[in-house]
């Protein structure tokens, strides 16, 4: 039998209450409702937007919002003015204490190797009548390449495409050495085969040791542009930071003029300053600092280069000379349709580099200390040439002896010519590499405590902004 819906009273005996049950018509319980969703969850952004939009609509969260914006800006261009002139101060300071030098000492390993070749083929020319002179030259050259290849590899990276050329020069140094000391010894006793040993040494270092360190100089002179190309351009990030943040400075100023009619608030004049003063600070010491190291570039390095090209190329020209006398004819090349001997053919190449650098290195000269001794390496360069001559028409002609005197005698030979160029090279070279470091130091120092400044500057001036601001907001409470 069905119940039909109803509310059914009862009474409790034991405590007397009344207890009520509802039942449907089926007798079953009611359905309860479905729980509305929750909903859904803000993200952290959403909520700070809509809190950033309801300060925004009064004036003491607008200012809240204003003081943060410039305490940021302040803040962004001291740290970016900090990262970049750091950058370019680093960069500085190896183009004057690390590229530099390298490239320095990658041209005189370069020229001690060429030199000791020349004074062994000197030596062996001389016979056993080689002199003290000849014989220390050769030794003192072989010492200052191994020693400027010790700091080379001392200062190269485990990376760098120098090592490995460091590595195989310092191979092939002890194996040149040992031919050479070879050729002497059969040399002194009369074998031929002495000039046998003499031009395979001179062709392992023709071959192998020159190349590689022409590369290596080349490599280190890359380097040494890398590090010029990282220290010169100017930092317009932070230039762009350091106006964009007086703009701000500037019209905040000028809303809480037109909304106070008060001229000065001196938070705000206070970050001005410091931040004008970071600017100023920026732009004069880069441009100083530019202008130093392109000058220690062009009235340094480009002059370096060509002398050390020219310097080069005389030391590839005495070698040839010598080993024209030392083969004898053994050595022969093609040119066109005429046969010609190697070493001569290139000696002549050789001059003529010599006489286009000389002639560069006179332009370069800013000065008369840098240009005198280049002039007098080209009066030496053309009294070498006449010389030369006269010692080829005297071997053409079968007076061995005589075109030996002409070459490395005592008196009125190439050689004196050949230690004139080299001595007055090596004066100009001196005398630049000092214009280089004037030049380059200059540069690198006006950069010195600018990195420092700007950030702690850059504090200031946003501490500046904040209290600037906090005054304002005084006035609301």
């Amino acid at each position: 039998m069905s119940v039909p819906a109803a509310i059914l009273a009862a009474t409790d005996d034991h405590g007397g209450g009344q207890v009520t049950l509802t039942h449907t018509r089926n007798g079953e319980p009611p359905q309860t409702p479905a729980p509305e969703p929750a909903p859904p969850r803000r993200t952290a952004l959403a909520e700070g937007t809509d809190r950033l939009r309801q300060a925004a609509t009064t004036e003491p969260g607008r200012l809240r919002i204003i003081g943060a914006v410039l305490a940021a800006l302040v803040l962004t261009f001291g740290a970016v003015t900090a990262w970049q002139t750091t950058d370019r101060a680093s960069a500085a300071d190896a183009v004057l204490t690390s590229s530099q030098p390298l490239s320095s000492d990658a041209a005189d390993i370069y020229r001690s190797l060429a030199d000791a070749n020349t004074a062994a083929s000197s030596g062996f020319l001389a016979g056993g009548q080689e002199t003290a002179a000849s014989r220390d030259r050769y030794e003192k050259d072989i010492r200052t390449a191994a020693a400027k290849l010790v700091n080379a590899a001392a200062n190269a990276d485990p990376d760098s495409p120098s090592t490995p050329i460091i590595t195989k020069l310092n191979r092939l140094l002890p194996e040149y050495k040992g031919l050479v000391e070879r050729a002497r010894t059969y040399n002194r006793q009369g074998f031929p085969v002495g000039g046998a040993y003499l031009r395979y040494a001179n062709e392992k270092m023709q071959q192998d040791m020159l190349p590689a360190a022409e590369d290596l100089y080349t490599k280190e002179n890359e380097r040494l542009q890398q590090d010029y190309a990282s220290a010169t351009p100017y930092p317009w990030l932070a230039i762009a930071l350091g106006t964009a943040t007086l703009a701000a400075l500037a019209w905040a100023q000028r809303r809480n003029y037109l909304r106070t009619n008060r001229v000065l608030n001196h938070g705000l004049v206070a970050a001005t300053a410091t931040t004008t003063v970071i600017l100023l600070w920026l732009l004069v010491g880069h441009t100083v600092a530019r202008s130093g190291l392109n000058e220690s570039h062009d009235h340094g390095v480009r002059s370096l280069k060509v002398l050390h090209d020219a310097r080069i190329a005389s030391l590839k020209a005495r070698g040839n000379e010598n080993l024209t006398l030392v083969a004898r004819g053994a050595e022969t090349k093609k040119i066109g349709d005429e046969t010609v001997d190697a070493y001569d053919h290139d000696f002549e190449r050789n001059m003529d580099t010599l006489a286009k650098g000389l002639a560069r290195a006179e332009q370069l000269a800013d000065d008369d200390t840098g240009e005198k001794p280049v002039t007098s390496a080209v009066g030496n360069m053309t009294e070498w040439n006449k010389r030369h001559d006269a010692a080829r028409e005297q071997d053409e002609n079968g007076n061995y002896q005589q075109a030996l005197d002409l070459v490395i005698g005592a008196k009125g030979a190439t050689g004196e010519c050949f230690d004139s160029v080299d001595a007055n090279l090596a004066t100009a070279l001196a005398h630049e590499q000092n214009e280089f470091k004037r030049a380059a130091t200059d540069g690198r120092d006006a950069l010195t405590g600018l990195p420092v400044g700007a950030a702690v500057l850059a504090v200031l001036g946003a501490l500046g902004a904040v209290l600037g601001i906090g005054r304002r907001l005084s006035e609301y409470r």
